[in-house]
């Protein structure tokens, strides 16, 4: 490696990813360092690239201490925790990886959907604690002929779509205004009116503020008690609180997450609950996935120092 190579900071040890960023850069971890002020006055001004992902953000506490980065590149399709205004404002672009993880999102969703409504967890346990020798496992539900409701049809809610599709299911969406050009699929203009139809509320658009608590008690009382929601987006866009009022009064059927408001802390009444499937974000946890996302994450940075471009740029 040359004495001259881009310094980098990376806001937590991705695995795919390092072996590569350490053979070509002078790699910082943001998550070994301790004293911040002093580091920040000895090495801060050498970085010129930040590598992050959507869930981790950036801190600007952090981004203080770096007056020559020139770029952040993200790691997720999400960006709701990097503050993008502020880095806007210093003039240094963001990346982050779209498209690549659609398949996966998508597959995990309709895992999801299927293990709530034939009860696979719960038929697991049942085998596993010894119950199938002297009692009977309650009946599921199928998907066929069922509403999909989608809360957010972009690239991966589209993906969704067309593989509750090939089960059979009846699409429908939400999107505020006009309906998308070109889509069969049922437009609603209000969520309250999605749930109401839907028997599967399946959530699927960005984090941050303009989304915080769509799923709020309203909507999962118009989702009713045979139905469930399925929750692939971010943690914040669900009212927990509410969710879990309306699961234990019965309000709703039951729930899969992969999700939640305090990642990687779950509420309690959830984790108790026979009807509810809980994930720990693994929506893009694909061995093939993650890598496709390392490689854009990799393919950005050399693109920008090459010609101070980004091919996924966000802003």
């Amino acid at each position: 490696m040359s004495e001259n190579a881009m310094h980098v900071m990376v806001w937590a040890d991705i695995p795919v990813l390092m072996a590569d960023l350490k053979s070509q850069f002078i790699v910082h971890n943001r998550a070994e360092i301790k004293d911040l002020a002093a580091w920040g006055a000895a090495e801060g001004g050498k970085i010129e690239a930040v590598i992050t992902n959507g869930m981790l953000g950036t801190e600007v506490e952090v981004l203080e201490h770096l007056p020559n980065l020139k770029v952040v590149c993200s790691m997720g399709v999400g960006y709701d925790a990097i503050d993008t205004a502020y880095l806007s404002d210093r003039g240094i672009p963001v990346s982050n990886t779209p498209d690549v993880l659609n398949d996966a999102v998508a597959e995990a969703a309709m895992a999801l959907m299927l293990c709530l409504t034939r009860r696979i967890s719960q038929a697991e346990r049942f085998i596993r604690q010894g119950a199938w020798s002297s009692q009977k496992f309650p009946a599921g539900h199928q998907l066929t002929g069922k509403t999909c409701g989608m809360v957010g049809l972009g690239k991966i809610g589209k993906t969704i779509a067309k593989r509750a599709e090939a089960f059979g299911m009846n699409v429908a969406y939400y999107r505020r205004g006009e309906p998308y050009a070109n889509i069969d699929y049922t437009h609603y203009d209000s969520i309250v009116e999605l749930a109401t139809a839907a028997d599967y509320l399946i959530v699927i658009v960005p984090g941050g503020p303009h989304t915080q608590h769509l799923i709020n008690a309203d909507v999962l009382a118009s989702l009713g008690r045979n139905g469930y929601l399925i929750n692939v987006s971010r943690g914040t866009v669900v009212d927990e609180k509410a969710l879990v009022a309306s699961l234990q009064s019965g309000e709703i059927a039951g729930a899969a997450l992969d999700v939640f408001e305090n990642e990687p802390h779950v509420p309690l009444e959830l984790t108790a609950m026979e009807n509810v499937v809980l994930t720990p974000h693994l929506g893009s946890s694909t061995h093939e996935t993650r890598q496709a996302m390392a490689d854009l994450v990799l393919a950005n940075l050399r693109q920008f120092l090459t010609d101070g471009t980004l091919i996924t740029p966000i802003n």
